[in-house]
């Protein structure tokens, strides 16, 4: 190497310290490395990937920059991260400046090929078409009774047989896995009528399901990668995308098969009357003529955002309440006294049938223990949007047009100035009034677990209505128990699944002891 070319190398290599020491001054939060960026902590903290941000957020006052790739001409753009919880930002971000803060670029062509530009991965007059034709529809009641059937028929017919047999055999059963199987039902039956059977005796492989899965494992792995690396193997047909492109070809056939069929229902239910409540066959009944294309998507869309959250949901509630036992005895005291009071004090008869529309409603303690447990691990801990132009957040964070934004979710409700000291505690009060009778609706910005603003949950209701259904049946009949040794560890991935599922031994429940306590309560107090 002669003096020239050696005088310019360490020229560049001297202006680039120059600058990466500039660049990792000017950030806040955690380490930043030459070239690397933040990725080398990224890769250090992978298994407590959620509690790293946490503590990085509550280091820097809830909100911090941070370079994914500490290159020139890089990092104050596409390599740059802001990652906040701060309520005021998030509001700003999702609702003050929604138009600003759209899903982007990136995850648009992360999901495209399993997702297209359905309303979960489009942005602008695309979304908002989507998005009120679907708000039409939830804001039925008929939509409501719909769910409320398909809950009902799994509950009784598959989910509360697979907890007696385990009862019966004294063998452990994974929870999380049987909860993804009846969600998976449920939604599938709400929104296309049709049933894949996943949660039938014995657990049956479904081909639909099954690809739908893979589908999803290699969209998200896509997350992982730079764009160009797996494109690059989508094109050579490698590793992961192999396996996507198969699976949508598996769900492509299925779909058809299904969006052709309900063509011919829906033609002879004009003679015959048939009823069709799922949400693909209201889509198919409007005035507008859509491709298959696009109602395969708005069936994909709906599954995809229907079936882990509650699952996931319903696996944290149920392992939270193994652990604070006071909180389990309040709820099925609440559950007890409203069946007393519409059923009788007969407890045989109480299990006939799973709760209705009006009973559900009445359980308003089980509803702030749901919803404690999505303050504490929301289904969706972590959520990105890519800026439009130059803005400054309300907490005076600068940020380029470019960048992304990622708000931690699961951060918010584990921060100290937004839930107060408690805010690590398991404490389903928090959502009630005084004298515990009404349900405390919090800032939408402070519980994200819904998302909020213009792109708020759509089937919120439908969430709680199913969850409560869910976790009232198996309470009314069983004491679950974790099994010893099980690990419970987050997985780390887009939605926050248990690493190695619930592991959870089944037992009976007395519920006459339980009647018999608030009866002599009641009794004590003059209300009988």
């Amino acid at each position: 190497m002669d003096t020239s070319t050696a005088l310019l190398l360490l020229a560049a290599i001297t202006a680039y310290l120059l600058w990466f020491t500039f660049i990792s001054r000017s950030l806040r939060g955690p380490r930043v490395w030459p070239l690397w960026g933040s990725l080398p902590g990224l890769i250090e903290n992978c298994d407590r990937m959620h509690d790293w941000i946490s503590d990085n957020l509550r280091a820097c006052g809830g909100t911090y920059q941070t370079c994914i790739c500490a290159i020139p001409f890089l990092a104050r753009k596409q390599g740059l991260v802001t990652v906040t919880c701060d309520p005021r930002n998030l509001e700003h971000i999702l609702k003050s400046r929604f138009d600003n803060y759209p899903k982007g670029p990136t995850w648009q062509a992360v999901f495209h090929d399993l997702l297209g530009q359905g309303i979960f991965n489009s942005d602008g007059d695309t979304w908002l078409f989507q998005r009120r034709t679907a708000a039409l529809e939830f804001t039925t009641r008929t939509l409501r009774q719909a769910m409320a059937r398909w809950v009902s028929r799994a509950i009784k017919l598959r989910f509360c047989p697979i907890l007696e047999k385990a009862q019966s055999q004294g063998q452990p059963v994974d929870l999380q896995d049987v909860l993804l199987r009846l969600t998976f039902d449920n939604i599938c039956g709400l929104a296309f009528g049709k049933d894949p059977q996943t949660c039938a005796q014995g657990l049956p492989e479904n081909g639909f399901a099954s690809a739908f899965d893979r589908a999803t494992e290699a969209s998200l792995q896509r997350f992982i990668l730079p764009e160009v690396l797996w494109k690059l193997k989508r094109w050579l047909r490698l590793g992961l995308e192999v396996s996507l492109s198969r699976s949508l070809g598996h769900m492509d056939e299925y779909l058809s098969n299904v969006i052709n069929t309900r063509k011919q229902e829906l033609l002879s239910q004009q003679k015959d009357g048939n009823p069709h409540d799922d949400l693909l066959s209201r889509f198919m009944k409007k005035k507008e003529s859509y491709s298959d294309e696009f109602l395969q998507h708005v069936a994909l869309n709906f599954i995809l955002a229907g079936r882990d959250t509650s699952a996931v949901a319903l696996s944290w509630f149920f392992w939270l309440i193994s652990q604070h036992p006071t909180v389990e005895d309040n709820i099925l005291r609440e559950i007890c006294t409203v069946l007393i009071e519409t059923r009788g004090i007969d407890t045989s008869t109480w299990l006939d049938e799973p709760l209705g529309f009006e009973e559900l409603d009445r359980l308003i303690y089980l509803k702030a223990a749901l919803s404690e447990t999505l303050r504490l691990y929301p289904s969706v801990p972590e959520d990105s949007k890519h800026v439009v132009a130059d803005d400054v957040l309300p907490d005076g964070t600068f940020v380029p047009a470019g960048s992304s934004v990622t708000y931690s979710i699961y951060s918010v409700g584990r921060m100290r100035s937004t839930w107060g000291d408690d805010c690590l505690e398991f404490r389903p009060q928090r959502w009630l009034s005084a004298n515990g009778k009404e349900f405390i609706k919090h800032d939408s910005y402070k519980f994200v677990a819904f998302n909020a603003g213009p792109r708020i949950c759509l089937g919120k209701g439908l969430a709680y209505l199913q969850m409560k259904s869910v976790a009232a049946a198996a309470l009314l009949r069983h004491k679950l128990t974790l099994v010893p040794g099980h690990k419970v560890e987050q997985k780390m991935s887009l939605t926050l699944f248990m690493k190695y599922g619930l592991k959870v031994n089944v037992h009976g429940r007395d519920l006459g002891a339980i009647v018999e306590k608030i009866m002599s309560e009641e009794k004590m107090q003059g209300k009988l």
